[in-house]
């Protein structure tokens, strides 16, 4: 707020908007968008989050962002979105954003060389650049990969599936025809397994998991397709705007003429099981003018074709009959196909009317007889068998011979119509099994040695009406969204943990009591419908009765009445439930669950097509009950389960991806409209909160994505390496790499057993990984040239000690030189040494003559006669001095006249001294007199020194004394309290899980609403606006207390801005207003505070506004609520002031044995600071003042800080009024009430009234 730097704030449709903070509320902040200037709103605290600073930049990697926060990443895929980028990496997973165009050149085979083998850093993102990681991890490792494929429908994920198999098969492909053929494959599975629904035009209504397989030189040998959960309820019934499986209308519109005529098909507004959805084709301006008229349904001549880039009904039948000849499939098996499908239309306009017998039965009406001929002919049955199969059912007895008697039992006209639906879905459901059999069979392989696996698997769904198939994908994707939470946040954050990383905790929600609610035993949704299914008269409605009853009080589990949206309300409580899913609640109706689960065809129906005179319809049925193997009894309807099938599928499913090395693509939807370039914000930030998104900045903001083990990257390189280099341990090799290749120290980090790397450093990583031979080799030299350099830094040490050594040795020479020099020059001092000494001693003699001179002029009398004497003393010595230089002396000579020299100025000197001696003693006597005076004034000043002394220790024991008063009051206070906690423990823990659980509550319900948006926005309904209602919670006593002296209180201020606070702060006289209203005030700045600390900049120190003893000791001991004495307290407004040591955190570093110590000074005017200084060695003194500098003093009250309960942390008044003045801070606070910024405290009241 003090920088006015902009910040992200919620929208209710963009997701974030940019804005700047114009006030802290209580626990919100008030923020003014940029784009409305004058206009406010207010968002809560936890919403807002910094923004870059160049909002307009977009980055490849979302971790290499300032701020990793949830609006960071919004924008950055918001811009590159709008440049047409729409890949984008968060660590090492991708998130695609469906584009609904055909990007030019993105997928083109130029891009496929581009990406092989190069580093995931090197270019931009891609799911070629995942599919390739993939491989190279295959490689390298030696394990088998996995690539998971997630998103909601509509979001891209069958389009990058296709993608990365073709990327795989082109690049590390034989150039045989396999190659194509694991490719072409695609078309014909999405022809019988894709449809258009509402929200996304080709829709994949099956789950795939597709395996290429490589041999032991990592080329493709082969594939297998796994497939999940056909929708077969497609098949009979669609809603108005979606439509049945492609198939149906590509063969009504693409078909020959002849086909046309033997299959007696025509347009698709004909057929029951297609009239009652969309009965448009998919095709453009040009092939729906080559589609005959009589082709096309009146809703199609009326409304015209269904446009998408990627559909064309017409054209895509030519493409899957191109396809079915490159997989293998001849024309006989074609036409096969064909007729079946054709065979399943023509069996669903077959149509009952109740007989007029008193059976009560009914018979086929007479308008359907050329259908029922047309059925039977196509599938290979007898018409009177079709026919008495469908309106009749065949019983055995239990008595009555060996076998029992046939019955045959009339079947009602529901009985037939679903008789007639179960034998479609039946059949269909056993073509599109073959179809994938015959697929795989078409890439066969005799041996594998890896794998990659891209699974395919329909995302999230929720719909207006939810039924069995939305209920099971969305199980499949809660497991989906565990596995993704496990390998990426629970398993990476204990490898950090065991590696020593030091990495901080994540926290993530957990969905395994949702998992629980499906899956579990005996209880579990699932185990309840087999239940239902085994009764002898099951229904839908004892079903969801059962399952409410069985999961009253499941946080996950709730009544249709409690939705948010109003068609779900009016579901009855036995007519559905609502599950809470990590992505939103979602409302199922249970009507048909039981019949769905059931995956069994009556007997009399599954004879009928088993004994098809057709060979292609028998074998379908024949080999479908091989791979159920269940025994039937005659006239009863086994139970196969599908859902339990699925589980057991989708836990195999999973314990493959856990066995391999995963990648993950993120799909994300850009709008409901499926449109390209229009980005819904809130939609997709909803999609990348649902996907894990935003916990993956969490971790990755200090996280270490990338990773290789010491000895994986030593073995892979031993084989080229010179013996030399074999002996070096593995750990001891890696760094040897790493300074070879040159990489950042910053970039990476060692572990005990592997290598870490930081987000976004794939260049490195993949640079190092990359296994081919050339490559390696060029590495091992590097590291070869690292060692040689080192050694050879060695070598050149040697050659300068040897230097050295020959320089010592000159150096001494020339020492000899000298020695011999000294030698002679002594020689020669011995010789004339008698002269030279008796010479120096006359000199020295003369020297001292200068004393006498001063002597002389301090004397103030007899001043000339002495001057004389020493005059005649000077002359003697010259003269001596002069004939020593002359004349040849002996030693004796020369001493006798140099003693006789020195007596005479011995007895000079005496006669001086004793002059001396007399004027000195007189001047002694006047000294005397002024130290006597000097040491009478010093006595005074001792003792009024001493007196101060004497106060000052006073009040330093009378403040000692208060303070152990406050600490035996303190004492006995939590004495009282530690007595409250024992019988409160219990309460309070069931408060805190309550509290935990409330928060769930409270994120899964945002979840819900903004499902339930989403799903409103589809359908048009409007949701309204929640009322948070808090009288049903219950809160722990510590709340309580706080709401009950927040109700005590005579202002509420909650609501008040925060420059309204300052201004009654600054100008109120009502005291006890006054004390409120600087509560609340810091109450706000530690809200704001602590907001800037958990959104700071990566890689800085969170700014310190006091020593971390205070700001810890606030943490672990939380003030109470204020008293009411509080109040009494503000009123007698108490001064205290602190001293206590303070070192920065950058200068720990710099100072590690802490020799610059610094001190931190507080003045504290009743319970809030006033003053505040730091004092660093070499550093100018910081000084704050109330009001001018709020933002970087101290937020914290006295008794949070706890310094009035350190011993020696409070100092006299005097002692810190010193420091001030000396800093200059009488100045910086005179200058700040002048400006009118400094709020009024004692301390500016103490200044004016001195000014005054």
């Amino acid at each position: 707020m003090e920088d006015g730097k902009p910040v992200w704030a919620p929208h209710p449709s963009d997701g974030f908007q940019l804005g700047t903070i114009v006030d802290i509320g209580a626990d919100s902040l008030t923020i003014e968008p940029l784009k409305q200037k004058g206009k406010t709103f207010v968002a809560a605290i936890n919403q807002v989050f910094p923004a870059e600073e160049d909002v307009n930049k977009h980055v490849e990697d979302n971790c290499s962002l300032m701020y990793l926060n949830e609006a960071t990443l919004l924008n950055n895929i918001r811009v590159r979105y709008s440049k047409d980028r729409i890949y984008t990496f968060v660590a090492n997973i991708l998130i695609a954003v469906n584009p609904y165009y055909d990007i030019p050149k993105l997928y083109s085979p130029d891009t496929i060389k581009q990406y092989r083998g190069r580093s995931l850093g090197t270019l931009p993102p891609h799911v070629y650049a995942i599919a390739d990681k993939a491989y190279r991890d295959m490689k390298v490792l030696k394990m088998s990969q996995s690539i998971i494929v997630s998103g909601e429908s509509g979001a891209g994920k069958t389009e990058n599936t296709k993608f990365v198999l073709k990327y795989l098969t082109t690049s590390y492909g034989t150039g045989q025809d396999i190659d194509e053929r694991i490719v072409e494959a695609n078309p014909l599975l999405e022809a019988f397994g894709n449809a258009k629904t509402v929200r996304n035009n080709n829709s994949s209504r099956f789950g795939k998991f597709v395996e290429i397989h490589f041999n032991e030189k990592n080329a493709v040998v082969g594939g297998f397709v796994s497939h999940y959960l056909l929708e077969k309820s497609r098949i009979c019934r669609q809603s108005s705007e979606e439509r049945n499986y492609h198939i149906f209308y590509r063969l009504c519109a693409g078909a020959t003429e002849d086909i046309r005529q033997k299959f007696h098909l025509s347009s698709p507004d004909t057929f029951r099981y297609l009239n009652r959805g969309c009965t448009r084709f998919f095709a453009s301006k040009d092939t729906d003018k080559q589609i005959l008229q009589n082709r096309k349904s009146p809703e199609h001549l009326k409304a015209g074709p269904l446009k998408d880039p990627l559909l064309d009904d017409q054209g895509d039948f030519n493409r899957m009959c191109g396809a079915m000849k490159k997989i293998g499939l001849d024309d006989t098996e074609k036409l096969d196909l064909f007729r079946v499908v054709a065979g399943v239309l023509h069996l669903g306009n077959i149509n009952f009317e109740e007989a007029g017998s008193t059976s009560g039965g009914c018979t086929i009406k007479n308008q359907s007889s050329q259908t029922l001929e047309h059925c039977a002919e196509l599938l290979g049955l007898e018409e009177d068998d079709l026919r008495v199969s469908l309106t009749t059912r065949v019983m055995l007895t239990t008595a009555g011979g060996v076998k029992g008697t046939v019955i045959k039992v009339p079947l009602k006209v529901e009985q037939a119509n679903n008789a007639r639906d179960a034998l479609a879905k039946a059949v269909y459901s056993c073509l599109f099994d073959h179809v994938v059999t015959r697929v795989n069979q078409c890439f066969p392989f005799d041996s594998s040695a890896n794998f990659i696996g891209v699974l395919d698997i329909a995302g999230f769904e929720y719909f207006e009406h939810n039924s069995f198939e939305q209920f099971c994908i969305n199980y499949c994707n809660e497991k989906l969204q565990q596995f993704f939470n496990e390998r990426i946040l629970k398993e990476e954050q204990e490898l950090y943990q065991k590696e020593g990383l030091g990495v901080n905790e994540v926290h993530y929600v957990d969905n395994q009591d949702c998992i629980d609610l499906v899956e579990a035993k005996l209880v579990g949704i699932l185990d309840i419908l087999d239940e239902e299914n085994r009764l002898p008269q099951p229904s839908d409605q004892h079903f969801t009765d059962t399952v409410h009853n069985k999961h009253k009080n499941h946080f996950r589990l709730t009544v249709p009445r409690k939705s948010k949206l109003a068609v779900h309300r009016n579901v009855r409580d036995d007519e559905g439930f609502i599950i809470r899913h990590f992505a939103g609640a979602v409302c199922y109706e249970t009507t048909k669950f039981v019949e769905k689960n059931n995956d069994a065809l009556h007997m009399s129906l599954e004879c009928l097509v088993s004994e098809s005179k057709d060979r292609f319809v028998r074998e379908l049925f024949e080999n479908s009950n091989n791979s159920k193997d269940v025994k039937q009894k005659a006239g009863k309807l086994s139970f196969i389960s599908v859902g339990n099938k699925f589980k057991m599928q989708l836990n195999i499913l999973l314990d493959k991806l856990r066995s391999t090395g995963s990648s993950f693509i993120r799909c994300i939807k850009p709008n409901l409209k499926m449109v390209s370039h229009q980005f819904e914000g809130a939609q997709i930030l909803s999609q990348l909160q649902c996907s894990g998104m935003v916990s993956v900045l969490d971790l990755m903001q200090g996280g270490f994505p990338s990773r290789a083990a010491f000895h994986e990257l030593y073995n892979m390189y031993q084989k080229y390496m010179p013996p030399k280099l074999t002996r070096l341990d593995p750990r001891l090799f890696c760094k040897a790499l790493f300074k070879a290749l040159g990489l950042n120290d910053v970039d990476y980090k060692f572990g005990l057993t592997r290598v870490f790397f930081r987000p976004g450093k794939f260049a490195e990583f993949d640079q190092i990984m990359k296994s081919d031979p050339d490559h390696l080799a060029e590495l091992v030299k590097k590291v070869n040239k690292w060692l040689i350099h080192s050694r050879w830094k060695k070598v050149q040490w040697c050659a300068l000690s040897v230097i050295k050594l020959k320089n010592k040795i000159l150096y001494r020479t020339n020492a000899c030189i000298m020695m011999q020099k000294t030698v002679r020059m002594w020689l020669c001092r011995k010789k004339h040494k008698p002269r030279i000494d008796g010479l120096v001693k006359v000199r020295n003699l003369k020297t001292r003559m200068n004393r006498f001179t001063e002597v002389v002029a301090g004397l103030k009398e007899g001043k000339q006669e002495m001057s004389k004497q020493i005059q005649g003393l000077e002359a003697a010595i010259d003269a001596l001095m002069v004939k020593i230089k002359s004349t040849n002396m002996s030693r004796i000579d020369i001493d006798h006249e140099y003693k006789a020299l020195v007596t005479r100025s011995e007895q000079l000197l005496t006669a001086m001294q004793n002059k001396k001696k007399e004027e000195e003693e007189r001047e002694r006597l006047r000294r005397i007199q002024e130290e006597m005076e000097r040491e009478r004034k010093r006595r005074e000043e001792e003792d009024q020194r001493r007196k101060q002394e004497e106060e000052d220790r006073k009040l330093k024991a009378e403040m000692e004394v208060k303070r152990r008063q406050e600490e035996e009051e303190r004492k006995r206070r939590e004495e009282e309290e530690r007595r409250l906690q024992i019988e409160m423990e219990l309460q309070l823990e069931a408060e805190r899980e309550e509290d935990a659980a409330r928060q769930a509550v409270l994120e899964q319900e945002r979840r819900d609403r903004e499902l339930a948006l989403r799903i409103a926005q589809s359908e048009a309904e409007l949701i309204p606006e929640e009322v948070p209602n808090d009288s049903g919670l219950r809160r722990g006593p510590q709340v309580q207390a706080s709401k009950a002296a927040a109700g005590a209180k005579k202002y509420e201020l909650s609501k008040w801005k925060y420059a309204e606070l300052r201004d009654a702060i600054n100008t109120s006289c009502d005291i006890e207003l006054l004390a409120a209203c600087r509560e609340e005030f810091h109450r706000r700045l530690k809200v704001y505070h602590a907001w800037k600390s958990k959104n700071k900049k990566r890689n800085t120190e969170t700014e310190q506004r006091a020593p971390k003893c205070v700001t810890d000791y606030a943490q672990q001991n939380p003030a109470p609520p204020i008293p009411a004495r509080q109040y009494e307290v503000a009123m007698n407004r108490q001064q205290r002031y602190f001293r206590i040591p303070f070192i920065r955190p950058g200068d720990q570093y710099k100072d590690p044995q802490n020799k610059k110590k610094g001190w931190w000074y507080a003045h504290f005017d009743g319970p809030w600071i006033a003053r505040q200084m730091e004092l660093h060695p070499d550093k100018h003194p910081i000084l704050l003042v109330a009001g001018k500098d709020d933002m970087e003093m101290c937020e914290l009250s006295l008794e949070e800080t706890g310094l009035s309960r350190k011993r020696g942390a409070e100092i006299l008044p005097r002692q810190f009024e010193e420091i001030w003045e000396r800093c200059g801070g009488i100045q910086y606070l005179r200058s700040a009430i002048e400006s009118r910024q400094a709020r009024p405290t004692y301390a500016t009241a103490m200044l004016q009234s001195m000014f005054k």
